[in-house]
């Protein structure tokens, strides 16, 4: 690592949609800033997903603010060309992104903040956290280091296509869309087990003309009424945290359709070598497949911000140490703060917080006015 040091004004740390999206905020506002991200290119935190990854969304929900998704109202973007059209945005826009620069730690100081990155020292005044909706540290339990080696182990993040596993039966665990879609690709080749609760799933078909009227209405509740300033979206927050999402594109009738077997138990242990459900069954096979998601690592994090549920204290990104932000977390504001049309809105609060702190800063620092 070298010594170079630096002050900038706004740290921003992830290029993902949440990070660019307060990089265009803050770059209408005149605000000098950087982005910084650890991948090669902007837009590799959608690339490196499985080969067939679709957005759930379509092409009219995808963009961010100031440049629609290119593309016809009702496409499902795959994820390679989300991940060119974040790489387009920050080019258009003439975003300052810096890529393969990783944050080792974050420290509050007098008047600001110390960040110690791959590359040097940089010193800024506002810090923005946008490293991802559930956290980019893959998530699988303590005991899948106990699985017999011959058992090729796999978490979601790892996954590109049916040919990576070995021959023989395979085991997913976790039932929300991820694992649906991944068991659904796999079980053309592979006996496939699906294991854990299914949270229901969307009634109806997300790419048929029936979705073109209830999906506008769906984007409307989850944008206006599944927020923090309801009843039932401050109800809902914590199950969306805890828990994985319903089925969207594949549903149960598919997955039967294709053979999967389906079973609400969860992997709970390992006996002799072999995954065990919830009841006792062992369960025989030559692939497991973690679908279990994703945590927040926030130890690179030298602030007492994090609560005991593992998330930020925050209020729609705000949090108590001035200067010191987060976006892109799941429902930061309300539901559709995991979706990329929801990164702009909870970037735009942000960052007008942001600025009108750096306003009301520069006029306290600023030398008094002498009397005429």
């Amino acid at each position: 690592m070298n010594t170079h040091s630096e002050h900038i004004e706004t740290v921003v740390i992830g290029a993902g949609q949440a990070g660019l999206a307060v990089g265009y905020h803050l770059a209408r506002k005149n605000k000098p800033f950087v982005i910084l991200d650890e991948h090669a290119r902007v837009g590799d935190g959608w690339r490196d997903n499985w080969d067939t990854l679709r957005l759930y969304s379509p092409a009219s929900k995808d963009g961010l603010p100031g440049m629609p998704f290119p593309a016809e109202r009702w496409d499902y973007p795959t994820k390679d060309q989300m991940g060119d059209y974040l790489e387009a945005y920050a080019t258009r826009f003439e975003l300052p992104v810096r890529t393969e620069v990783r944050v080792l730690e974050l420290a509050a100081r007098t008047g600001g903040y110390l960040l110690t990155t791959s590359t040097g020292a940089v010193e800024c005044d506002n810090v923005v956290v946008a490293t991802g909706t559930f956290g980019r540290t893959p998530y699988v339990p303590g005991f899948a280091g106990e699985l017999d080696p011959a058992v090729l182990q796999l978490h979601s993040s790892e996954y590109r296509r049916p040919s990576q596993l070995r021959a023989g039966p395979t085991l997913v665990v976790g039932a929300s869309h991820s694992g649906a879609d991944i068991a659904f690709e796999i079980a053309s080749d592979h006996p496939t087990v699906l294991a854990g609760p299914v949270r229901g799933q969307v009634p109806f078909r997300i790419e048929s003309g029936f979705a073109h009227v209830m999906l506008p209405a769906m984007f409307a509740v989850a944008s206006h009424l599944l927020t923090i300033r309801t009843p039932v979206g401050r109800k809902l927050r914590p199950e969306i945290r805890q828990h994985g999402g319903p089925l969207l594109r594949v549903k149960r009738e598919d997955l039967v359709d294709r053979g999967v077997e389906l079973t609400e138990a969860k992997v709970v242990a390992v006996d002799a070598g072999r995954p065990v459900l919830d009841g006792g069954r062992v369960v025989d096979v030559a692939n497991v497949i973690w679908c279990t998601g994703f945590r927040q690592r926030y130890d690179w994090l030298k602030a007492p911000v994090i609560g005991e549920d593992g998330w930020p204290e925050e209020t729609r990104g705000v949090t108590a140490h001035p200067g010191l932000y987060f976006t892109g977390l799941a429902f930061q504001f309300g539901f559709t703060s995991m979706l990329v049309g929801g990164a702009g809105r909870d970037a735009a609060y942000v960052v007008n917080h942001l600025v009108s702190r750096s306003g009301e800063r520069e006029s306290a620092l600023a030398p008094p006015r002498r009397a005429s």
